[in-house]
């Protein structure tokens, strides 16, 4: 097989890529680099307001779908609209996520259920949907977002973690399962990334930033962008060897002191 040239090898032309909570924050920074490389972007998540305007941003060659990935019954369906709109989705990403800050004592079953509702049951609903079209294709590539939850302990977060590190797991056998046919999964795990949420958040508790910048050895917070271009990579042919990986992109957070 030949090998692509520079640039051409980091080229999406052709894909049409499906990001869940496209609409802010990483999501919409994964959708706006997948785009940049030429691919045909949907944007999928629960406020039309949100994926409208980022479709606005985003330009020709972009839409949206108001779609609860909590809607387990309704994933081959998106899949199927999806494909009659903009054509079989080759490079699925599941970002669609929600968080809870409670102490593990305090976090109830329902709580937790919650979560891993959104995080697991829901990407692995739209992985296996959209992964039937990827075999029968023999191509394709699927991301989560993971988390430096999924690396490490951090308190407050016991739901949170537990999905996020059920990814990890899931990676790695969606990988070995899928690869086979052509079907690359991998996970991108960002660190702290300096998002409108992440400035709320760290703008009321100066304490945590400060302790997040002292174990972050690049001593600052990473830009959405830097999550966007990496999720280009790795469903670029450059990456045509790489599957079951969990990318860290943290600044050194995850091998920090």
């Amino acid at each position: 097989m030949s090998i692509p040239s520079f640039p051409i090898v980091f080229s999406l032309e052709g894909e049409v890529a499906l990001v869940t909570g496209g609409g802010t924050g990483i999501g919409l920074a994964i959708a706006r680099s997948l785009h940049a490389a030429g691919a045909r972007v949907v944007v999928v998540g629960r406020r039309e307001a949100e994926l409208a305007a980022a479709v606005q941003s985003l330009g020709a060659g972009s839409s949206y779908i108001v779609h609860d990935v909590t809607r387990f019954d309704a994933a081959a369906a998106l899949i199927e609209r999806v494909a009659n709109e903009a054509g079989p989705v080759s490079c699925l990403v599941n970002n669609a996520g929600n968080n809870l800050k409670k102490p593990a004592v305090a976090t109830t079953t329902d709580d937790f259920e919650l979560v891993l509702r959104l995080h697991v049951l829901g990407a692995h609903a739209l992985t296996a949907a959209a992964a039937k079209g990827m075999i029968e294709r023999k191509r394709g590539s699927i991301l989560f977002t993971a988390s430096m939850a999924s690396l490490f302990g951090i308190p407050l977060v016991i739901a949170y973690t537990a999905a996020k590190s059920a990814y990890v797991g899931m990676v790695k056998a969606y990988a070995t399962e899928f690869s086979p046919h052509g079907v690359r999964v991998n996970a991108i795990a960002p660190g702290w990334i300096d998002t409108e949420m992440s400035r709320k958040a760290l703008g009321a508790d100066p304490a945590r930033r400060d302790k997040i910048l002292s174990r972050t050895p690049m001593a600052r917070l990473g830009d959405p962008v830097d999550i966007g271009w990496a999720a280009v990579y790795l469903s670029s042919p450059a990456a045509r060897f790489v599957t079951g990986v969990i990318l860290p992109i943290d600044g050194g957070a995850s091998v920090g002191f």
